[in-house]
């Protein structure tokens, strides 16, 4: 088992920028990934579901599968107004989950102050995820609302 009070194991998938974990203490916490909004996979929150939703999910699940530690860092709001906790993910290799969701185009920038420790790198990649089309950015994704 782990020890260190910032290495958290992922318990339970909810959607693109949501899960759950354990602490070092068996506790389980919702986290919400902070600085991004990964389409919605069903209703919910006054969101509608988005026919890329269940890519976005899956891809963060396949993720989190082979990734199942992961190193959890706060920014200055620590809850969202649903009681979830809100995160920054860095996988065992230094990966930061929230930047690759976004450079992939399995999720889109989405700031909230004051929780804005990493606005610019999620800027950048989401730049980089719409100037190749990858993802939500491909046009066979785009909804006309």
């Amino acid at each position: 088992m782990y020890h260190d009070p910032s290495i958290f194991l992922v318990d339970k998938f909810v959607d693109g920028d949501t899960f759950w974990v354990l602490n070092k203490d068996q506790r389980r916490i919702k986290i919400r990934l902070i600085g991004i909004d990964a389409p919605e996979d069903r209703n919910a929150f006054n969101k509608r579901k988005h026919p890329f939703g269940a890519h976005s999910k899956a891809y963060l699940d396949s993720v989190l599968t082979r990734n199942p530690y992961l190193k959890l860092t706060f920014d200055i709001d620590s809850l969202d107004r649903y009681g979830r906790t809100l995160a920054y993910a860095f996988l065992n290799d230094g990966t930061f989950l929230n930047e690759l969701l976004v450079k992939e185009g399995y999720a889109t920038l989405m700031t909230i102050p004051p929780n804005v420790k990493y606005e610019n790198r999620l800027l950048r990649a989401q730049q980089y995820a719409r100037k190749h089309k990858l993802g939500i950015w491909d046009d066979r994704w785009q909804q006309n609302d």
